[in-house]
């Protein structure tokens, strides 16, 4: 009776947390963030990039506070739980440049998971072709791991590895406060459209706690499904749709159609092949960029060097013209996808363990 009950709290924590990120990356686009974009962790990257002078885009520069509660919020939860362990050591470089290339990926389809979620659920239908891309890529990744393709176990390391990412975090929200002259913030373009601070940052705490202690992941929950039926994680994903459908509609932001819908194209193969590129690299490094995010909070240097490769990357898509625009992808664009796909392939053939 006692394992039944476990189980059942573990799912309501799930919903509840797919219901949070629903709702409140909704929320966030009312309360000033751009419209269909409440929450994405690639758009926060390209943002927080500008904002520390990575790039020149203009329209792109501010620290997100969501951004850095998603790791506080995550490490709070852990040092509750007594589940804050610094370990890594796994493969960093190979994951830092597969953090870059989650960002080439969701600035091709233009957003994360969650943004994707959030595009259809506001009734974004040119997100669909993301959707199909994001299944492959997953189906393709676990398809990697079943051939063998391995990281390397994580080790126990020094706090202060555990604490790295918490730690940055924690001194862009003293910069966003104090407003350095060497801070660069947009005053026209999606930079500018933000909430309220105290409102990003409570959103991002409560989301960021809530996903440590339920495992959510967007790319996990389709891969366990996939893979073995598991419909655990599968149901956080689907109160997430649920409520950023029911908040989009009460709040007059659902649209429906494919046309001139806001942070998107209608490039439907680029949009399949962006979002396939997040799949598979995020199942051969344990989690969508979001879940990157809540690992480091919780001490992993590995996810750790992940954050940081997406960091890297935001500044790389929008220094190098990567990223895509209404109309479609740039021909950079294109041209990093394809080698962002190639060397998956290559990396999934040399890193496979041999028995």
């Amino acid at each position: 009776m006692s394992r039944l009950l476990k189980e059942h709290k573990e799912i309501l924590t799930i919903i509840v947390t797919g219901a949070a990120i629903g709702a409140l990356g909704v929320y966030l686009s009312v309360m000033g963030n751009p419209r269909n974009s409440g929450i994405c962790i690639s758009c926060f990257m390209e943002n927080l990039a500008g904002a520390l002078g990575m790039h020149g885009n203009n329209r792109m520069q501010y620290i997100r506070p969501e951004l850095a509660g998603f790791v506080i919020g995550g490490t709070i939860a852990a040092l509750i739980a007594r589940e804050f362990r610094a370990e890594g050591g796994s493969s960093p470089i190979i994951r830092f440049l597969a953090g870059a290339l989650l960002i080439v990926g969701c600035s091709v389809f233009l957003g994360c998971p969650i943004k994707m979620s959030l595009r259809l659920t506001a009734g974004d239908f040119t997100a669909l072709a993301g959707v199909a891309g994001l299944v492959f890529g997953v189906w393709a990744g676990f398809a990697f791991l079943r051939r063998g393709f391995y990281l390397g176990d994580a080790s126990p390391m020094p706090m202060i590895n555990g604490l790295a990412i918490p730690l940055f975090m924690a001194g862009l929200i003293a910069l966003i406060v104090i407003q350095p002259g060497f801070l660069y913030i947009s005053d026209k373009g999606p930079g500018a459209q933000r909430a309220p601070l105290l409102i990003s940052l409570g959103a991002g705490l409560i989301v960021g706690s809530l996903a440590q202690r339920s495992r959510f992941c967007v790319t996990g929950s389709i891969g366990n499904f996939i893979v073995s039926g598991d419909r655990k994680l599968l149901s956080g994903l689907v109160s997430m749709l649920v409520f950023a459908f029911g908040v989009s509609y009460l709040t007059g932001q659902f649209s429906p159609g494919f046309e001139g819908q806001p942070g998107s194209h209608t490039a439907y193969i680029w949009s399949f092949l962006g979002m396939a590129l997040v799949g598979v690299v995020s199942i051969m490094i344990g989690g969508c960029p979001f879940r990157q995010l809540i690992l480091a909070g919780q001490g992993s240097a590995d996810a750790g060097a992940a954050v940081l490769g997406m960091l890297f990357g935001g500044a790389v898509v929008q220094a190098w013209g990567v990223t895509s625009s209404n109309i479609g992808p740039s021909h950079t664009g294109e041209v990093f996808t394809l080698l962002g796909l190639a060397l998956v392939l290559v990396l999934g053939v040399v890193m496979r363990v041999r028995e």
